[in-house]
């Protein structure tokens, strides 16, 4: 065991304590795959992330993500959290404007952009690997899981960009927040469920994500499956090119995603504020 820099932060919220926790080991080179996995489920949160030297001389730092259920590919809260938490470490990015992360999808680029004289940071969401409609025996599992008929259901759709998101577009924003799951009917899912605000609203969407399966029965802030969501949405013309989602109010949080479409790219932006900096000794 060895003392080795930790922070936690609050990602997607620029007030503490309401948007979603993120732990962050920055010097974890030498740990074992053993040893991530188990700190990850002492910290209990939805995602603990740990920084290691670059294996691709393209990437700026590593990054491996964990919930307390195992590994992601790829996160968004992660991502933007640990970002961050290197800048803030001293990191040196090879592009002032630009980070560079890698991680199990592959490489994921940052921008930073300044938002009222505040430093934000955005990702490129990463290409879907599953797009389209889901098969019916899945759709019926969603109904289910959601303790909701199919008149009550828009459309279910895959929004995979490597965690195996699958996403319900219900009627409005006051469906989502209704929302009583059965988590038990829902095993073996990674579900996000998406409504529509009524125009002029200063949320655009209202979003929920539930991952029984890793242990997170509710996400409270997702960046991945915003991600999806917003190649999905703008991709059917269901969004516009800019919009902020809103997340995390049944769980008394209130994450706000801000979404940009630039060109081909679709960039997942928040705010991300610090809460706890020192030593952890793993």
């Amino acid at each position: 065991m060895q003392s080795r820099r930790f922070a936690q932060v609050d990602v997607f919220t620029a007030m503490a304590l309401r948007g979603n926790p993120l732990a962050v080991v920055i010097d974890a080179e030498g740990l074992s795959d053993a040893a991530m996995a188990a700190f990850a489920r002492w910290t209990n949160l939805s995602e603990t992330t740990f920084i290691l030297p670059p294996s691709d001389a393209a990437a700026d730092y590593r990054v491996r993500i964990f919930t307390p259920g195992g590994e992601l590919p790829f996160a968004g809260h992660p991502t933007l959290g640990t970002a961050h938490c290197w800048l803030a470490s001293g990191g040196l990015p090879k592009n002032k404007s630009m980070l560079v992360q890698e991680c199990g999808i592959g490489l994921v680029r940052i921008k930073r952009t300044a938002d009222r004289n505040k430093e934000r940071l955005a990702f490129a969401a990463p290409p879907l690997r599953r797009s389209g409609p889901v098969a019916p025996e899945l759709y019926a599992q969603v109904l289910r899981s959601l303790r909701l008929q199919a008149e009550d259901v828009l459309d279910v759709q895959w929004v995979d960009n490597g965690p195996e998101w699958m996403a319900a577009r219900l009627k409005s924003a006051e469906a989502v927040l209704a929302l009583r799951p059965d988590f038990q009917a829902m095993a073996g899912l990674k579900l996000g469920v998406v409504g529509a605000y009524p125009a002029g609203s200063p949320q655009q969407f209202e979003v929920r994500a539930f991952v029984p399966g890793l242990g997170v029965p509710e996400d409270a802030v997702t960046g991945s499956l915003n991600a999806g969501l917003a190649l999905w949405l703008q991709g059917a013309g269901l969004a516009p090119d800019r919009y902020v989602a809103a997340q995390g109010a049944a769980l008394a949080r209130a994450g706000r995603i801000h979404v940009q479409r630039e060109g081909e790219e679709v960039w997942i932006g928040g705010d991300v504020t610090p809460l706890i900096e020192g030593q952890v000794r793993l």
